[in-house]
């Protein structure tokens, strides 16, 4: 796509997402909330092209999400404050699942920044929250495609000298991908690891 038709189109995204008052913004935060914490939605397309995983292996939002229910988020590892708390809130609540409800949930995070977000740096990073989360890389391109379509904005910013990029704009939501491959929650990054694991468990319970 065109860089010009490529950032208007990032801008209108950004705008639709405003006006339905989901969380756009750079990395900071904000507070809590009670009863299911997710906002339903009508389903979103998650697409099914592939990304890279942290051993170098082809991975698909739709091919390779085998569990009852998948949390997506996309970030990156220099995000000095918003991504920490989601993937530490993430993290926490899956201490807070019963062996059962854990065994049926992936978590899954998508650098917006890969250019310096190679799969070994990703698994050094994801390995300070879990073990068992899953990350993912690409092309800037390929990830701003499959965004797109889960309502996730990114902004590539400032081209920095190592090659990365200053995120100054990305979406701070998580994505619920079910069994079916569709995506009909999100979670605000002001979401508590209680509440992630309360809506979890009830996800689980409603794909039973």
């Amino acid at each position: 796509m065109p860089e010009r038709n490529r950032t208007g189109a990032r801008a209108a995204l950004a705008a639709g997402l405003i006006a339905l008052g989901l969380l756009v913004s750079g990395c900071g935060g904000s507070g809590g909330g009670t009863a299911f914490k997710g906002i339903d939605h009508d389903a979103y397309k998650v697409l099914p092209t592939p990304l890279t995983d942290t051993a170098d292996k082809p991975y698909s939002l739709v091919d390779d999400t085998t569990k009852p229910l998948t949390l997506v988020f996309f970030g990156y590892t220099h995000c000095p404050d918003y991504c920490p708390m989601v993937m530490s809130n993430l993290a926490s609540a899956m201490t807070r699942l019963d062996a059962a409800d854990r065994k049926k949930v992936d978590v899954v995070f998508v650098t917006t920044d890969p250019a310096r977000d190679t799969p070994g740096v990703l698994r050094h990073y994801l390995d300070h929250y879990d073990k068992s989360f899953i990350g993912l890389t690409g092309p800037i391109d390929t990830i701003i495609s499959i965004a797109a379509p889960l309502a996730v904005g990114i902004a590539e910013g400032q081209k920095l000298p190592d090659g990365g990029y200053d995120l100054t704009t990305h979406t701070t939501q998580v994505t619920a991908i079910g069994a079916d491959d569709k995506a009909r929650v999100l979670w605000t990054m002001d979401t508590s690891s209680a509440q992630f694991a309360a809506d979890i468990h009830t996800l689980l319970q409603k794909s039973a």
